[in-house]
């Protein structure tokens, strides 16, 4: 079966992970800083904090923007379910925005619209959450001024989009957000099997980043509430977790990040191969804005259902059958159990609900061959045409 993603592991990057287990440090040595390092000089930004998941990341990065209970934090339906639950995790209310059914990204237009209305309520978001699906930025300009327009703080959820940029600004310097949170689950660009991180340009902020994923622990002097009793001294100023990565981890990822362009670039050669070979299916090809180079995570076409004679899962099971290991990315948030707990209701947002009746993510990783590319092209024409 071809997967619709899959993690690239060189020699290298295996090597790296034995040199660390004959090392002297296993978690909280020097790989950690050195993969930060890799992440500040990619993303161009001067604090990356890195984490065991990136959704650790997405409650850390909400904490320490102080997002608490009785606040109200905004993001997207169509996205997997961290993107709402790490403001749950710190007691906020959560609601959501309808998508742009161009880029499936959060719509500006409707966040005004929503914003004005909130407004008049007297009850404004303290955190925005855009997501940038597929590895395609959000319009985050928009967001941006909007942001200082209505007061809210703002976290990119760029799960999909290391090496991705937006107006040629590298993903993650934000320019336009406060935070920028990034994903290293086995099937992202760059993977450390499991992990996360945070970027700000804001010194304050990365301070209670790091201080959060390690217990609200802190050895800087200059944070303590009393001079140090000696080298051995650290205080617990807030409430934080054991949300740090490890020194294998980390090592993989310093690996990882020496090609994370090259990682990017092959997707970019396969996603628009991908538009010649599909060109004439009955099907739509995901678009691209202007602004956006996207870090290419996913590759989701749109199957003209209306004109074929099969449903959205009988053409997703036939695909599977055939050996393609399609997935849908996602479900939307508002109509999962427990958020229709919180009182949300099928019809809510009806863009990220069109997008996810007609959406399938099918292959595109950076070890994909151009005869599986192939093979894959002929499979959707069996199956759609």
């Amino acid at each position: 079966m071809i997967p619709y993603g899959r993690q690239s592991i060189s020699e290298e990057d295996i090597q790296a992970v034995v040199d660390v287990l004959k090392s002297d440090f296993l978690t909280q040595g020097p790989a950690t800083r050195r993969f930060e390092e890799a992440l500040e000089e990619a993303c161009d930004v001067p604090h990356a904090i890195a984490v065991n998941s990136a959704t650790s990341a997405l409650h850390i990065g909400c904490l320490a923007l102080g997002v608490g209970a009785g606040d109200l934090v905004w993001t997207t339906p169509t996205s997997f379910v961290a993107s709402s639950n790490c403001a749950l995790y710190c007691g906020a209310d959560i609601d959501f925005v309808d998508i742009d059914p161009k880029t499936f990204n959060l719509s500006p237009q409707k966040l005004e619209e929503k914003l004005k209305q909130a407004k008049a309520k007297g009850r404004l978001p303290k955190l925005v959450i855009p997501v940038h699906l597929t590895g395609q930025p959000c319009d985050m300009a928009a967001i941006h001024a909007l942001g200082q327009a209505y007061g809210f703080a703002i976290m990119e959820d760029a799960s999909h989009c290391i090496g991705g940029k937006y107006k040629g600004v590298p993903i993650g310097a934000c320019e336009y957000s406060d935070i920028t949170v990034f994903s290293f689950h086995p099937v992202k660009i760059v993977t450390t099997a499991e992990g996360g991180a945070c970027t700000t340009q804001d010194k304050g902020l990365a301070e209670k980043l790091k201080m959060l994923r390690t217990h609200g622990i802190t050895r800087d002097e200059t944070l303590m509430t009393e001079a140090s009793h000696g080298p051995w001294y650290y205080q617990q100023t807030m409430l934080g977790y054991n949300y740090r990565m490890t020194e294998l981890q980390a090592a993989l990822g310093v690996s990882q990040m020496q090609r994370v362009h090259e990682f990017v670039a092959r997707r970019h050669e396969l996603a628009a191969r991908y538009e010649t070979l599909l060109a004439d299916l009955p099907l739509d090809r995901p678009y691209q804005h202007p602004d956006s180079y996207s870090g290419y995570h996913l590759y989701v076409i749109q199957p003209h259902f209306d004109k074929l004679s099969k449903t959205h899962k009988q053409v997703f099971e036939e695909l599977r059958a055939e050996g393609l290991g399609v997935n849908l990315h996602y479900i939307p948030i508002h109509t999962q159990p427990y958020y229709k707990g919180l009182g949300f209701k099928d019809g809510d947002f009806p863009a990220a609900e069109d997008y996810y009746a007609k959406s399938i993510s099918i292959p595109l990783y950076h070890a994909m061959t151009e005869a599986q590319q192939d093979e894959v092209t002929a499979i959707l024409k069996r199956v759609l045409t």
